[in-house]
This record gives C-alpha cells, structure tokens and sequence, in this order.
C-alpha cells in the first residue's frame, strides 16, 4: 500500500483525499420549532438508512426553573415512550463570580433500569437570556441483535448563574429497533428552541 504525503505542510495545497480516505455526512432529516411545546416527537425519519442518528438542540428556553430535558423512545411498534433505559451521569460545573466549581458525577439523575426521562440538560434558568445546547448521538436504532446506545453532551446557562456542562451515556435496553424518540421537559413547557434530527452516512 502507498502512503501518500503533504511534504510541504500545507494543507492549502492538498486539493483531494487518497482513495482509502474517508469520512461520514451529516445528512438533516427534519426540524422542529418548539413554541410552548409539552413534548417534541420525532416519529418519523429513524430507521434503517443510518447507522447512527444526530440530534441537535440550540436555545432551548424553559418556562420554568430547576427542572430538566429528558428523551425516552418507542420500540417499533411500540406507545408511551418508556424504554428500559440504564445510564450514566457526570457534569462540570462553575459560578460566574468564580467561587466555586465541580467535577463530579451525580448518582440521583441516571437510570438503573428504568423507564422514566433520561435527563440530558440539567436545571434550567427563566432568565430572558438563558438556555440550553447540546447533541444527542443515537447508534443503529434499527439493529434487532443488540441493545441501542447513546451518548449526550450539553451544556446550560445553569439556574443560580453558573456554566453546567453534562455528560449523559448509556443504552436502551432492547434488541427491538427503535423509531420514535421524545423530548420532554420534567416539569413546564418547552417555551422555544430548534430540535434538529441528522443521519450520519
């Protein structure tokens, strides 16, 4: 096998890809607008086209404090988005005067079987100006061997004016493919915010 090289260093000059080079598309499949939504459902465009599923959330605003986004999903087939779910939870967090901050991981808001919202962004602040941002990864949804993972990163305008950074990972356990997944707050409205789903080829 040739091994090819930019032997000037600059990548300006490298006009294409050797041939055993590549590397995957973000493919948008559909977006919502949430305007004082209970719920945003995506219960559609998840099958088997991908074998990994993006979602991406940017400004979500809450119509309340101290409470939190979750998703749960359906199994093909399936009503009520109440997977049996086991995840992990771990954030950063620091004050804006610089007082304090954490590392830490938080027994209280993962899942050990369960079937209740997988919390994602943590503690919302009402603030005109504040919001949350983060993505959500989904992989082989539509697999029927295995059990279906996921891996979130987020990050909030926190409710007592700190940066909150979480980190969520675990798997929905079923080897059922999965075609619906919901976004919930857990208490409140979804006052605005844009919910982007992408296939990654």
């Amino acid at each position: 096998m040739a091994l090819n090289f930019a032997n000037n260093n600059s990548l300006s000059a490298i006009t294409s890809l050797p041939s055993g080079v590549g590397g995957g598309s973000m493919n948008l499949i559909s977006t919502q607008t949430a305007s004082s939504s209970s719920t945003i459902d995506f219960t559609s465009g998840i099958d088997s086209t991908y074998k990994e599923y993006i979602f991406k959330f940017i400004d979500i605003h809450s119509s309340a404090g101290n409470n939190y986004m979750g998703f749960q999903a359906n199994a093909s087939g399936g009503s009520g988005f109440n997977e049996t779910v086991t995840s992990t939870y771990f954030r950063a967090y620091h004050q804006e005067d610089g007082n304090s901050g954490s590392l830490s991981y938080d027994a209280a808001r993962d899942l050990a079987q369960g079937t209740g919202l997988i919390e994602i962004i943590s503690d919302f602040n009402t603030d005109n100006d504040a919001c949350g941002v983060g993505t959500l990864h989904i992989f082989d949804p539509s697999n029927t061997t295995f059990v279906k993972h996921f891996i979130a990163k987020t990050t909030i305008y926190h409710y007592s004016a700190a940066a909150r950074d979480m980190f969520v990972a675990g798997y929905i356990n079923t080897t059922s493919a999965i075609d619906e997944i919901q976004f919930k707050l857990s208490s409140g409205n979804i006052d605005s915010g844009t919910f982007k789903l992408y296939g990654v080829s």
